[in-house]
Order: structure tokens, then sequence, then C-alpha cells
């Protein structure tokens, strides 16, 4: 079993370090937040006072963090991870950034003499209790190589996307297709239900015609058909309308960077963007649903 440093234990890290101590793996856990490093203690994890006792020893070190600059921050700034990682050490960035900073981020590590990768992840907070995630990884074939048996007591998908950065190029894609297909979704239930249709009438339809599709069957954002989605929960957050907002957002530059045109993942931005000016973007992004209807 390895010694792995896990930096960032917000609502996906916990879940995701629970399971690699639950797998038998030492993980010297390490946050900003008091609680949730004593939340991680209560889950299997040892506490790390600092980066040099959390990276010091590690033969990975795993980190899940909000933006770019915070990745930059922990690898390469003052005291971070590529100042107290032991050499030879895996490095593995799973939190969802900018391709640009990742790539910068990877290759920097590279020049210090680490491997590392681009692991984002889908599967939501949900996932990450149940190791049921989705791993869209970028970087060298041996650094991804090492990094898998890891990445499978998290997940149950790991996917090599490519060159470094390549993951989050995939993450950022396939979360602006959610936000759309969601919005979508939300669009035609609404529409049902005006003209007279019970949603789960028109669940029952649509879920075996041409309609169908993940937002729908899995995470349906009507009330009633799936049991399990935040809708039956007043939209209690899986993964929330800001979450979803940051990863639009991301695509959003991404596209402008590169010369990409995604129309519908920038209406899909602004539908979010009014959730969060409404002061709910708390809620689960299914929770786009009350928005489409008028009820926020």
């Amino acid at each position: 079993m390895s010694i792995i440093a896990f930096i960032g234990l917000g609502n996906m890290g916990l879940g995701m370090a629970a399971n690699l101590a639950k797998a038998g793996h030492e993980v010297r856990a390490l946050d900003i937040s008091e609680d949730a490093i004593a939340k991680a203690v209560n889950a299997g994890c040892v506490a790390a006072g600092d980066m040099n006792d959390a990276a010091g020893k590690a033969d990975i070190v795993i980190t899940m963090l909000p933006a770019g600059k915070d990745v930059s921050m922990v690898y390469a700034g003052d005291v971070g991870v590529f100042d107290c990682a032991k050499p030879g050490a895996l490095l593995i960035d799973c939190s969802t950034i900018d391709v640009a900073t990742s790539r910068d981020v990877i290759g920097l590590a590279s020049h210090k003499g680490f491997a590392m990768i681009d692991a984002p992840v889908s599967g939501g907070v949900a996932g990450a209790a149940a190791g049921s995630l989705t791993f869209m990884c970028g970087g060298a074939p041996e650094a991804f190589a090492a990094a898998k048996p890891v990445l499978d007591v998290m997940g149950k998908n790991v996917f090599h996307a490519g060159d470094a950065g390549n993951g989050q190029a995939a993450k950022i894609a396939n979360n602006m297709l959610l936000g759309i297909h969601m919005i979508g979704t939300c669009e035609a239930f609404n529409l049902a239900e005006k003209l007279g249709l019970d949603a789960q009438t028109f669940y029952d339809i649509s879920s075996t015609a041409s309609g169908q599709n993940w937002s729908m069957t899995n995470y349906c954002p009507a009330p009633g058909p799936v049991a399990s989605a935040p809708s039956n929960r007043d939209y209690a957050p899986g993964f929330s309308a800001a979450m979803m907002l940051k990863d639009l957002r991301l695509a959003k530059a991404a596209a402008g960077n590169s010369g990409a045109l995604t129309p519908m993942g920038e209406r899909a931005e602004a539908i979010y963007t009014q959730m969060e000016q409404g002061g709910h973007d708390s809620m689960d992004f299914s929770g786009v649903m009350k928005l489409i209807k008028g009820a926020l």
C-alpha cells in the first residue's frame, strides 16, 4: 500500500480520500478547514499539520482544489508540493481548472523531475462517496499507467485523454454538454406540463424515445420519475448550480481562446448566471427547473 497525501477535502475530496483510506492506503489529509480534516480523520485518514507533513513522505500526492490559482499556489507556491514532495513522487491533480494552468503546472512538474497528470472527475458527491467516479486524465502514458491503480479505487471509469491538460479539456466539454442537456430537459418537462402531460407520463414516453438523455433518466429535474434525483429533495445539491456555472465559464473561456463556436454553451452559462444573481446557486444544478418554471 502507498502513502498518499490528499490536499483539498471539500465535498468531493473528502469522499475520495475516505475511499483510499478504506482500501488500506495511509492517507495524509491536508486542508485549510480544521473541520474538513476532522471529518477525514473520522473516515480513516491521518491529519497532516502542514505541506511537509502531508507530502514529505508520500508516494503519491493528490489535489482536489477549487480553481487554477489554488492549484498553482499549492504546487508552485512557497513551501508547495514541488518543494516538499520526495523525489519520484507521483502527482495527480483532480481539480477542474482551466486547460492552460493545468498544462503550465504539469510542465513545471516535469521540469522539476516529477511525473504528473491532470485527472478531473465526473460523478458528483454521491460518486465520490461511492467510489464510482469517472476520471478524465491527461499526461504522459507512463504517468497515467502509474496513477491508474489508485484512481481505480476512487472510480469505475478511468480514461486517458492524451497529453497534459486533455483531461481538463474533456471535463469542460462534457460538463458544457451536461448543462445544455439539463436546461433542454427542464424546458421539455415544463412544456409537456403546460400541454397537459404529467411528469411521469412524459418521462415514460421520452425516456424511451429520441429525447432520452442522462439528465432525464439519471437525474430527472422534474420531481417524481427518478426517486434518487435531487428534484425529490427540493434540489438539495449533489452537484451545485455554482459548480456548473464554474465549468460553463471555463468552457466559455476555452472556446474564446481556441476559436470554437459554442452558442448553446454560452446561453447555458447565461441561464445559470441568472441563478447566481438570484442567490440560488447553492441548490443542485437541476434546480434550474425552478428558473424555467418561473418559480425562482
